[in-house]
């Protein structure tokens, strides 16, 4: 090998491929080598020959990697119950999870190289272009550790808060856990929030600096930022780069040593929790599970417990990360089901699988109902489109039971759509998938929540649309969802976030110092006033460096109003809003004002008004379109010229009393454009 003389160009006329010579991992190197010949010009003469040498001599340097990738093609090979390792990865957003499950996948040969792709999890191209994870996968892999088979299953969970539940499950699904945190950029509130999810389901927790490789990394001060905020040794922390492959080994090793094994519960009446299904055109619903107690087979007869519905299980399988058949499964395996399951309602996640025979005495805790928080509008543009946004709602919450929504008509936008949704990403991610995968067009209105309102007679009513809200005689109170807000910045920041926090209604609540130079700052706020734009606020006063994570605390009593738009007298329900009695004024104001530059001027005067109950707030008038009808007047009496201007106003009086002011469609996507930035 000293002999060969190698050249390295970085573009060679026709051939311009770059050169890079991996030292370790010979046996992969393409055999496109490029060798200076007498002229000096680099030329792919006798390359593959030569090549195939330098193959034969690097072949013992990759002996272990190759045994791994062998044996992960076994991996439908059974192992004993106390060789199997389930484990999930929880990271930030962006924090390299995908990258690191790629390198796993790829290191224990379950992929094969030539089918790899970045984010091999991440089916969807939402998914790739935001670089988040929306849908849960499985991966069950194979590892050789000191000549013995261990089978790892990867349950890939989503970073993102509006899926907390989803998380929940995973985690509960799983022993272990891999908290990657990036080197440079150190523990973000996401990291948090679900590190404490781990806690409570006493996971084995393995800390993971991940992109040690970049120029900005410190991964001494992000080990001491982990301990002091979460509690976790680091002492033992692996350091790893999943984009060059570095610490990939230690990892699974670290895998195997510190994450244990399931109970060894084959005999008990089965129980195996659903921690994700989705909708095939062909199959029916396809249920993600990981066997708790007991064994189940091909063919059996199993019930979901929540739901109360029995099926055969038609098909039986691993995810690896392609879906493998097989005819049975055991405690502490992990794999999918099918069974002509037509609704994914009736296999929710959380629900826990028994035989329909030999039921088991509990189901396992957990289990709850996805509720909706944010609610909007979705209107086709074209009306032509109703039945078509139907259908494609109904498809998609064949696959997420999430999504709520029922029929709403506007008479601004017609026929639509009032859907319901576990939070603003979740509605975003909706929103995007119709229009892309459907090709519809749509109206979104701004998101609103689930308000209670206290009637006299002792009712309670739930109420997400304006136009439902009972009328002021009725009600006696109004609560409104409250979230606790935890936002992580760096110190630099912290007067403008808090004062973004107060703005919003904001209860403080705590404020501790986690390093140094980084701070936690606790409030409790209204839902209502974080489903605009504070995300979008709170990265540009922190220019981009703070983070945040919620949670739902519970309904509390407020000075709720519910602010009328009038126009010309009459009430125009798309455009009212429920606000805080304090910023009523401030949202009337901008709305009339709004509107009196998107409305067209007509023959009368327009009046637009915001009104709370029969109270004006805020009024804005358009002047009407006048002609000049004391242009023939050049002279004579004043009386002649009061005389024509008293006939055109009763004109105009007469008009207005019988005209009717259209609002274009510009103007409410404007303004509701608007009410997305003041509410």
């Amino acid at each position: 090998m000293a002999s060969t003389n190698f050249w390295r160009p970085k573009f060679i006329h026709q051939y311009q491929i770059p050169i890079t010579i991996h030292q370790q991992n010979c046996f992969d190197i393409s055999t496109n080598f490029y060798f200076k010949n007498s002229s000096g010009v680099g030329a792919p003469r006798q390359r593959q020959r030569r090549s195939r040498r330098l193959f034969v001599q690097c072949q013992t340097a990759a002996t272990d990697i190759e045994v791994i990738a062998r044996a992960g093609k076994d991996r439908l090979m059974k192992v004993p119950i106390s060789n199997i390792r389930n484990f999930c990865i929880i990271a930030h957003i962006d924090h390299g999870k995908s990258t690191l499950a790629d390198k796993l996948l790829q290191m224990t040969g379950t992929v094969e190289s030539r089918d790899m792709k970045e984010q091999f999890l991440d089916n969807m191209d939402l998914e790739r272009e935001r670089g988040i994870t929306i849908k849960l996968q499985a991966a069950r892999m194979r590892f050789i550790y000191e000549n013995e088979p261990y089978c790892l299953n990867l349950i890939d969970t989503p970073g993102h808060v509006d899926f907390s539940y989803e998380v929940s499950r995973s985690l509960a699904a799983c022993e272990g856990a891999l908290l990657v945190v990036d080197a440079s950029q150190g523990v973000e509130a996401q990291t948090l929030a679900n590190v404490y999810l781990a806690l409570e389901n006493n996971l084995e927790i393995i800390p993971v600096l991940n992109k040690i490789d970049l120029p900005g990394a410190e991964p001494s001060r992000v080990c001491q930022e982990i301990e002091e905020i979460v509690g976790l040794d680091c002492s033992n922390a692996i350091y790893a780069s999943a984009k060059e492959g570095i610490g990939i080994t230690e990892i699974l090793s670290a895998i195997v040593q510190r994450i244990p094994p399931p109970g060894d519960t084959a005999g008990r009446p089965l129980r195996a929790l659903i921690f994700d299904s989705y909708y095939d055109p062909y199959r029916g619903v396809i249920v993600y599970f990981r066997v708790i107690d007991g064994t189940i087979k091909k063919g059996d007869r199993v019930l979901f417990m929540a739901s109360g519905k029995d099926y055969y299980a038609d098909e039986l399988g691993v995810l690896s990360p392609n879906q493998l058949q097989v005819d049975q499964l055991y405690a502490g395996e992990v794999g999918f089901l099918s069974a002509s399951i037509r609704s994914v309602a009736d296999a929710r996640v959380g629900d826990t699988i028994t035989h329909f025979q030999r039921k088991a005495e509990q189901s396992l805790p957990g289990y709850k109902e996805a509720t909706p928080m944010v609610f909007c509008g979705l209107f086709p543009v074209d009306a032509d489109q109703f039945s078509e946004l139907r259908d494609a709602l109904e498809k998609l919450q064949l696959n997420d039971a999430a999504l709520k929504f029922e029929p709403e008509t506007s008479s601004a936008m017609g026929f639509g759509f009032r859907c319901g949704f576990l939070g603003l990403l979740h509605m975003e991610i909706v929103q995007e998938r119709l229009e892309r995968e459907y090709n519809l067009s749509l109206i979104t209105t701004a998101p609103s929540v689930v308000y209670r309102v206290n009637c006299i007679d002792g009712e309670t009513v739930e109420c997400s649309n304006p136009s439902l809200l009972p009328e002021p005689g009725k009600r006696r109170s109004i609560e409104e969802p409250f979230v606790r807000i935890e936002l992580l910045t760096p110190k630099d920041y912290i007067g403008s976030l808090m004062e973004l926090a107060q703005d919003r209604r904001g209860i403080f609540k705590e404020m501790k110092y986690i390093t140094e130079n980084r701070a936690s700052i606790i409030y409790e706020l209204p839902l209502a006033e974080m489903v605009g734009d504070f995300f979008d606020q709170l990265k540009s006063r922190s220019k981009g460096y703070a983070s945040m994570e919620y949670s739902f605390i519970g309904y509390t009593e407020s000075d709720l109003i519910k602010l009328d738009i009038l126009i010309n007298g009459d009430r125009v329900e798309p455009l009212a809003t429920i606000v805080h009695k304090d910023k009523a004024y401030s949202v009337g104001r901008a709305l009339t004002q709004k509107l009196k530059e998107l409305i067209p001027r007509q023959m009368f005067k327009v009046p637009i008004q915001a009104t709370i109950g029969s109270k004006v707030i805020a009024s804005e008038a358009i002047s009407a379109i006048r002609k000049d009808v004391l242009a023939k007047c050049y002279g004579g009496d004043i009386s002649r010229k009061k005389k024509l201007l008293k006939k055109q106003a009763e004109g105009k009086k007469r008009m207005k009393a019988i005209g009717r002011v259209d609002v274009p469609q510009e103007a409410f996507m404007a303004v509701l454009k608007l009410e997305k930035e003041v509410l």
